[in-house]
């Protein structure tokens, strides 16, 4: 939930008189333990407290400011960016959030109270500043083997959810530095647990003017969630040896780069499956440099999570130049299709369709047909002559212009 109030950002919480639930475990239906409520990004919650007879008796019962009030008192020619768009987690009787410096913050849900703020590397006031603030966090574990999982700047960190302390056995005393020698990391998404490792994403530059077309893959990246130790890396962009490197010409796929995961990602621990929303790759408005379908551009992926082996993919958009990235997490659902029982996945796009496919094998769920879509007439430009439309269910929204 977000609000906006300039100068500053505020976390609104409304509370029926009934008060607050317990505190219970990150995955217990009575908390909100993960960005989007679970790893399967149904963003639902099963209570119900609150329904059509008391709703219209919520009331602003405090606001936190984006930054703690104490923060800003002691560094006061600190403009923050009004650019705040954050989703807390509740676990454990606390809410946790990154502030509008981009530091994990702890929050009395009773009060509105700071209880912890993360320190920077850096001590304030040169510290504080950020390049990207991410949009949230994990929280993964029980006593005293658990954390706070977020990513600030370039390094992703492991906290002590009752301090905010740095857990020292995390990577490099809590902390591990994304940046390589190819490129150095920024990224606004939230991580996710999946089975033992913590998922991220990255952030790579996909265009800039139509002679764009060099650039670094946006890498989906896994560590140990006890060690930080990096276990996989994939990358949207095919590399040597893939069979989807047949679908970009001319080899276009040795130069190209981006297929961001600009969202956040969803995982099913029984299937042992990561799900990555693939974003377009670089120029994501002109493909007349990377000619072919370009996988595995605008395409949900499933990657085996111990291993980072691409299990499945279903590209939405074929040779994508309209930025129809994906915007959003895979959605795990149990539903039935006449009697049989499936494990589904249901794919948000920008175009208003909702992909329905088989969470263990990719394959649709009601018939995706490919039909035929207007051709481009952009110099050197060769678009896909169809484009998948599912039958089923129809778009969520009004589509097209006449």
């Amino acid at each position: 939930m977000r609000r906006r109030f300039a100068p500053f950002h505020v976390l609104p919480v409304a509370l029926v008189a009934a008060g607050l639930a317990a505190p219970l475990a990150a995955q217990d239906p009575g908390q909100w333990g993960f960005y989007s409520a679970n790893k399967h990004a149904t963003r639902y919650s099963p209570l119900a407290q609150i329904d059509a007879s008391n709703v219209g008796g919520l009331r602003v019962v405090w606001r936190h400011k984006q930054v703690d009030p104490a923060i800003l008192a002691a560094n006061p020619d600190f403009i923050v960016s009004n650019r705040y768009m954050v989703t807390p987690i509740y676990v454990g009787g606390l809410l946790y959030v990154p502030n509008g410096f981009g530091l994990a913050e702890a929050i009395d849900p009773k009060t509105g109270r700071t209880v912890w703020t993360q320190k920077p590397l850096i001590a304030a006031p040169e510290g504080l500043p950020s390049t990207m603030i991410s949009k949230g966090l994990a929280y993964w574990g029980t006593g005293g083997d658990a954390r706070i999982l977020h990513v600030r700047q370039t390094h992703l960190f492991a906290l002590n959810p009752k301090t905010g302390e740095p857990i020292a056995s995390f990577g490099d005393g809590g902390k591990v530095d994304l940046s390589t020698e190819e490129f150095r990391y920024k990224w606004n998404g939230v991580p996710v647990v999946a089975g033992d490792v913590v998922v991220l994403g990255s952030s790579m530059l996909e265009q800039d003017s139509a002679v764009y077309k060099d650039g670094t893959p946006g890498y989906v990246r896994a560590f140990d969630v006890r060690t930080g130790k990096e276990r996989w890396k994939w990358s949207p962009v095919p590399r040597e040896g893939d069979p989807a490197t047949a679908t970009w010409e001319n080899d276009a796929w040795r130069y190209s780069g981006a297929g961001n995961v600009w969202s956040t990602f969803s995982a099913d621990d029984e299937l042992g499956l990561v799900y990555v929303p693939a974003t377009g790759v670089t120029n994501d408005m002109y493909g007349g440099h990377r000619l072919g379908n370009d996988l595995y551009g605008s395409s949900v992926v499933a990657l085996n999570a111990k291993t980072g082996e691409r299990v499945w993919h279903f590209q939405t958009v074929q040779h994508d130049l309209f930025d129809y990235d994906l915007p959003a997490a895979p959605i795990l659902i149990d539903i039935n299709v006449g009697a049989r029982p499936i494990k589904a996945l249901a794919q948000v796009t920008k175009q208003g369709f909702l992909f329905v496919l088989d969470g263990a094998t990719g394959a649709p769920v009601w018939p995706i047909e490919e039909r035929p879509v207007p051709n481009s007439t952009g110099p050197g430009e060769a678009t896909s002559p169809t484009q998948p439309h599912p039958t089923k269910p129809p778009p969520y929204e009004h589509q097209g212009l006449t």
